[in-house]
């Protein structure tokens, strides 16, 4: 699997998620952001959303769970449907465990990392994951400037990565746009969410492509570049 591009719609219309998410049906994941308003300060979609959202969606769902307790709530949205889910090292109490309930239902399971957790911390947990989510904005909010000072971590992550047996995508979530994409190509991201840069546009579908293509431009002549994932 290459370069994979995941409009969240965060940045979209709630009153016409349906239509929001056909306008990027050449994505490979809508992403969806699920917040309680504790874990980080903004309320946004749950389940009951994210459910009907799956009967309408052309593409796989990717819900980042920006949640206190992850380990109680996370696995409702594999077994409804969600194709990933990702939780936040920082909430989850077992993430070992979380990780392995969220396969046994039938997802691909994330962990995500704000921008000041270190990622050398959950090496050893890499072997259970699927994806690594580097936060390049502080969780809670669409619309926040990239933070430059996270691209060092992205690379970590890679390196760590590439040194595994099992296949682990590395993704970025937070200011990424036409201008940022090609930086976190570079550090070694082949998983890239972008919300505002995509529905804040006049064509969202044209937004997608060209992030598509600035990203395989650049990873195919990143330090990373030549590596198998699946």
């Amino acid at each position: 699997m290459g370069v994979q591009i995941a409009p969240s719609i965060l940045s979209a219309d709630f009153g016409r998620l349906a239509d929001e998410v056909g306008a990027v049906a050449d994505a490979d994941w809508v992403h969806v952001d699920v917040m309680d308003n504790h874990f980080v300060p903004n309320l946004t979609l749950g389940l009951p959303v994210v459910q009907s959202l799956l009967k309408h969606s052309p593409l796989p769902i990717d819900c980042h769970l920006m949640i206190e307790d992850p380990d109680r709530w996370a696995t409702g949205y594999a077994e409804a449907g969600a194709r990933n889910v990702t939780f936040h090292a920082e909430a989850a109490h077992a993430p070992i465990r979380l990780a392995r309930d969220l396969r046994a239902a039938g997802a691909r399971a994330g962990l995500g990392l704000k921008p000041a957790t270190p990622v050398e911390a959950y090496a050893d947990l890499l072997p259970e994951i699927d994806m690594l989510l580097v936060m390049t904005v502080e969780p809670g909010f669409g619309g926040q400037p990239f933070l430059d000072v996270v691209l060092p971590k992205v690379r970590r992550a890679r390196e760590l990565v590439r040194d595994g047996a099992h296949a682990v995508w590395v993704q970025v979530d937070g200011g990424v746009d036409e201008d940022t994409i090609g930086r976190c190509a570079e550090a070694g991201a082949d998983v890239f969410v972008a919300g505002s840069a995509v529905y804040k546009g006049n064509d969202p579908a044209e937004v997608v492509r060209r992030l598509r293509a600035e990203a395989e431009r650049v990873s195919s002549q990143a330090w990373w570049s030549g590596e198998s994932s699946s």
